[in-house]
């Protein structure tokens, strides 16, 4: 049977035919040999493999017509190297090599060491020792009343290498041990004939079984009947081992097979096979069936050192070895487990000891503590409230507990509360809120209450363990600050409009009314030139003080902020910082009410000036953009530079009081102040405040308001 190239061979991939022609490949390790070729080679190999076995393979006709057969399924695409196992196979490649595939490279193994020293070009491989002299010595030595041999074989060319070899090593026993030779196919006279053997005979069988034919009767038929009747020995483990045979010396088909590999990876890597040496494979192996030892009463004493007793009978530990240490380890197990029970009893009244010792400690803890403590289930119910707790609620001492606990709290609290709980739930994270708890007296108390989840002893969750604290009087506190805050602020601005009126009617008056007698004294002066141009200058310097003395007027209090609103007002500031600075202002305007409440345009107007005015100071750049933009509930004003920056965190570490002043004013107004800033990327002031229902409905109805306005002053 033929089996042609890979069709899916890929690319650069290396071809490799291999060639039986044995009657059994089991003792040809043919994976080894590929296992062992692929991991030496850096591409990929593709393997043909061709079994020759075929009654008609000693025919000179057949073996030219299967040469010619190979030489049409190669044609074209020659394999890399052709890889053969036993000596018919080697010939047969030898032989047609030219025809088949010209120049290909020859390697073998399963080859005798007398033909693999033979002179072949192209050729290497492993060659293996013969048996034949071992299998003799051991069944003579271990039969030693042998008087005969029986040799039991066919007559293919390779059955007729072996007789040969046979005839060869039985010369050392001339005169003591005569040969009978058993010749020919299996057939029934062949049965006869070794059933008609003399007694004190050993049988060398080396009846090769065809593949490819279906005889009456086969070589493992005539093989049953030799064991039957004689101890039987072969050079092949499959005519021996395991079917009824004694055994024989073997060598080492695995090792055979990895060294032929090895020698195949050098050749496809490139080196000629001529100067390849041919491996010798040395040692061989005496395996013998304990089963045939017994049947024919062989002590094991007999063998020679170093043999191997396959198919042993386990004894009774060997036999009953995992049953006797599973009742060994039962028995073991369960005095552990005895032991194991007694002290986890004991190490469970100590912790139950420990557990009430803190249940103790804890509840000492909880009801002395100035919290009031609680804790629920995993579905929100609570299981316990502490002392305090149940004294400042009332003096029964199930109220609160269960679903109960709500009916303490604010109704405008209720909803918040128990969508946090009921997140807090989902998720069995920690978390804290403030609300307000109706006391004994009716009255109601600010609580700031902070809960973490409670685990059980398996890990699942237990629900939550909280404690709150009153803090009403510091939200009174708090309150008074930021009413005192209010009032210091409300103080400041109307201490600035005085200063600033006084500034502007009485002070800009007299520096105009000034500036005017001067003028006039200059014109009706006969002074010398140089006493008019001192007039001149005096006049001057007096106008630029009215101006300056207006401008400061204008920043302690606007009165465009009051009469234009909050859009004009910040746009004429951005006028007279670009004059003043000889800076660049790009101002922008959008959807802003001119009827913004007073104290929300008052609020913006004074971040827009100290952000302006810090930008200005420390930014070091010349161009600043001002956004001042209306939303449905809210205004927004934006300061941006791409000037120096600052690092936010250090500057609140330092207090600067620019930020603290606009952080308040934004606090007072319920509004949100942020603050971006990266040195050497510039910083940007962001600020929201809310506005009230009324003014945004007023919002909404000026038309005129909504024209986005951008102005640029430079």
């Amino acid at each position: 049977m033929l089996a042609g190239p890979g069709n899916a061979a890929q690319t650069n991939a290396k071809n490799v035919l291999v060639l039986f022609s044995f009657f059994d490949r089991s003792h040809v390790s043919l994976d080894l040999m590929e296992s062992s070729l692929r991991a030496h080679v850096p591409w990929p190999v593709n393997f043909s493999i061709s079994y020759l076995e075929n009654p008609r393979f000693e025919e000179e006709p057949y073996r030219e017509s299967l040469a010619e057969t190979f030489r049409q399924q190669y044609l074209g695409v020659n394999p890399d190297l052709v890889i053969v196992a036993s000596e018919p196979a080697l010939r047969f490649a030898v032989q047609y090599r030219d025809k088949m595939f010209p120049g290909v490279p020859i390697v073998f193994w399963a080859i005798s060491t007398a033909l693999a020293h033979e002179k072949m070009s192209g050729v290497t491989g492993v060659a293996t020792p013969n048996g034949t002299r071992g299998t003799i010595d051991l069944a003579l030595r271990l039969h030693p009343d042998t008087t005969a041999v029986a040799v039991i074989t066919g007559e293919s060319q390779t059955e007729r290498v072996w007789l040969a070899d046979v005839h060869t090593e039985l010369l050392r026993y001339r005169g003591k041990v005569g040969e009978i030779d058993v010749i020919g196919p299996p057939s029934s006279q062949m049965l006869q004939n070794i059933a008609a053997l003399p007694p004190h005979t050993v049988a060398l069988f080396q009846l090769f079984p065809q593949d490819s034919t279906q005889p009456p009767i086969t070589s493992w038929d005539v093989l049953a009947l030799t064991t039957q009747r004689l101890p039987t020995y072969s050079i092949f483990r499959t005519l021996a081992l395991d079917h009824g045979g004694i055994g024989g010396a073997y060598y080492d088909a695995k090792h055979e097979s990895v060294l032929a590999g090895e020698v195949a990876a050098r050749v496809l890597r490139g080196e000629k096979p001529d100067n390849i040496p041919v491996v010798s494979v040395s040692n061989l192996q005496v395996e013998v069936d304990w089963r045939q030892l017994q049947h024919w009463h062989i002590q094991e004493s007999a063998l020679p050192p170093g043999s191997v007793v396959l198919y042993r009978e386990p004894s009774l530990w060997e036999s009953y070895r995992r049953y006797i240490l599973a009742g060994i380890a039962l028995i073991v197990a369960q005095a552990l487990l005895i032991i194991g029970l007694l002290w986890q009893r004991a190490r469970k009244r100590k912790a139950e000891a420990i557990l009430r010792e803190s249940e103790e400690r804890f509840q000492v803890m909880a009801d002395t503590t100035p919290s009031l403590v609680w804790m629920c289930d995993p579905h929100g119910k609570i299981t316990y409230l502490n002392e305090r707790r149940i004294q400042f609620t009332g003096s029964d001492s199930k109220a609160g507990y269960g679903e109960s606990w709500i009916e303490y709290v604010h109704p405008d609290d209720v909803q918040r509360m128990l969508n946090t709980l009921s997140y807090a739930l989902k998720t069995r994270q920690s978390f804290s809120q403030e609300y307000r708890l109706r006391g004994i007296d009716g009255v109601y108390r600010w609580m700031f209450d902070v809960a973490s989840p409670r685990l059980n002893g398996d890990g699942s969750f237990a629900g939550f363990i909280g404690s709150a604290i009153d803090t009403t009087d510091q939200k009174l506190a708090q309150q008074a600050l930021e009413r005192l805050g209010g009032q210091l602020i409300e103080a400041q601005e109307q201490e600035r409009s005085r200063i600033a009126r006084e500034l502007h009617d009485d002070v800009c008056q007299r520096l105009a009314l000034l500036s005017m007698k001067i003028e006039q004294a200059n014109l009706a002066s006969n002074e010398s030139p140089e006493t008019k141009q001192d007039l001149e200058e005096i006049g001057e310097l007096c106008c630029e003080i009215g101006c300056d003395v207006q401008s400061l007027s204008h920043q302690l209090h606007s009165s465009i902020l009051d009469c234009l609103g909050i859009g004009t007002a910040i746009r004429e500031f951005c006028d007279e910082i670009s004059r003043q600075y000889e800076v660049t202002i790009e101002f922008t305007e959008r959807d802003v009410s001119k009827h913004t409440p007073k104290d929300i345009s008052l609020c913006l107007f004074r971040v827009a000036q100290e952000a302006l005015h810090n930008a200005v100071k420390y930014s070091g750049t010349n161009h600043f953009t001002v956004e001042l933009t209306g939303m449905a509930d809210a205004i927004q004003l934006e300061v941006a530079d791409r000037g120096a920056g600052f690092e936010v965190e250090e500057a609140k570490k330092n207090g600067g009081l620019g930020l603290m002043s606009m952080q308040e004013r934004m606090h007072l107004a319920h509004g949100t102040l942020s603050v971006e800033s990266t040195p050497g990327e510039g910083t940007t002031i962001l600020a929201v405040v809310p506005l009230p229902a009324a003014s945004r409905a007023s919002s909404v109805s000026a038309e005129d308001d909504r024209i986005p306005r951008v102005k640029e002053v430079a």
